[in-house]
């Protein structure tokens, strides 16, 4: 299970990226972009086209990784071992009934129990 644990990190961190380019990328409305000035290190349009081609680099990443974690997790997770750890085991539906012989009462506990009072009150008043 490491190499699946592995391709999970690096997939969290392209999709970390990913999402992080598009939020940078400048869309109609200003979006979270930049904001580029041509007085800075790029220009508008080289930032632009290298946001894009970054972003088309980590959703590619991130597609072929899926694809990747979906081979391993199928060759690494067959079903040949099923766990039955939690299976139960049938109880009959019906009480067992005393053993011929005994007496019914000895078996059962006796009750203390009494009835409540006979005396209600209405709930209207």
């Amino acid at each position: 299970m490491g190499l699946f644990h592995f391709l999970i990190v690096v997939q969290a961190i392209v999709a970390a990226s990913l999402v992080g380019v598009i939020l940078m990328q400048r869309s109609e409305g200003g979006g979270l972009g930049m904001g580029g000035s041509p007085s800075g290190l790029m220009s508008a349009r080289g930032a632009a086209d290298f946001m894009t081609r970054t972003t088309t680099i980590l959703a590619t990443l991130f597609v072929l990784l899926s694809i990747s974690l979906a081979f391993v997790a199928a060759r690494e997770g067959g079903t040949s071992n099923i766990d039955t750890t939690l299976e139960r085991t049938e109880v009959p539906a019906t009480p067992t009934a005393p053993a011929a012989g005994t007496d019914p009462a000895a078996v059962a506990p006796a009750t203390t129990e009494t009835a409540p009072p006979a005396t209600e009150v209405p709930l209207d008043k």
